[in-house]
């Protein structure tokens, strides 16, 4: 009897050992960098977005990434989803199976410059980004609107419409909003490609340092509210 108890004794310790142990890597595990889930950017752009004319590790996009990973914001992941050509129907068509599939944290939408440039009536173009809007709210992501303008040919009065509609879509959805993409970029020398509509490869850090301002603030958000 007395081997009988020592025995259940020396097993009953182990066993407590073992929980002990499982326990405390459990704790480890959970306060582990690794165990903390990447938060993600999903950017739904046109070709300002997709490198168009230039090397792909010298896109603002890219160059994004990299601030994220050399500051405090490595926790981040950035999905480009961005396709030279694409217009707002394009965008509103394919970003709720998008949002499904990264869950993104933050929505970038930069589109709407091919409307314009196509002559979309702006309520239309308007419409579609309302739906994006609203389709990235609906899965719980926060919203960074990128105001575009286009070329004064189309008219003083399109134009008019074209550049006052990301302003008021913002201020309508309580969205951050880059004021214009291409402010300081579209008249300086040698920061268009010589179609006069896509920046060159000088221009790419100046392409994000005019969305930073407006993107840091909802990664400090975002990230909080995890």
């Amino acid at each position: 009897m007395v081997v009988g108890s020592v025995s259940a004794s020396k097993v009953s310790v182990s066993v407590r050992q073992k929980s002990l142990f499982l326990l405390c890597a459990l704790i480890l595990c959970l306060l582990s960098p690794m165990a903390v889930q990447a938060a993600t950017i999903l950017v739904m752009g046109d070709s300002l977005s997709a490198a168009y004319g230039v090397r792909t590790e010298t896109a603002w996009v890219n160059l994004l990434r990299q601030r994220l990973d050399e500051g405090d914001h490595d926790q981040w992941q950035v999905v480009n989803a961005s396709i030279s050509g694409e217009t707002t129907d394009g965008g509103a068509r394919r970003l709720p199976e998008l949002l499904d599939k990264h869950q993104p944290d933050i929505v970038i939408i930069e589109l709407g410059g091919n409307d314009g440039l196509r002559g979309f009536q702006p309520p239309v173009i308007r419409e579609n980004l309302t739906s994006m809007i609203q389709a990235s709210h609906d899965a719980g992501a926060r919203v960074l609107l990128v105001g575009m303008q286009i070329p004064p040919n189309y008219g003083p009065a399109y134009t008019r419409l074209f550049a006052n509609m990301f302003p008021e879509l913002a201020a309508e959805h309580d969205t951050a909003l880059v004021p214009f993409f291409l402010d300081g970029i579209y008249n300086g020398a040698g920061m268009m490609q010589d179609d006069g509509i896509h920046p060159t490869e000088q221009a790419q850090p100046l392409l994000l340092d005019n969305v930073w301002p407006h993107l840091e603030p909802l990664l400090q958000e975002s990230f909080a509210a995890r």
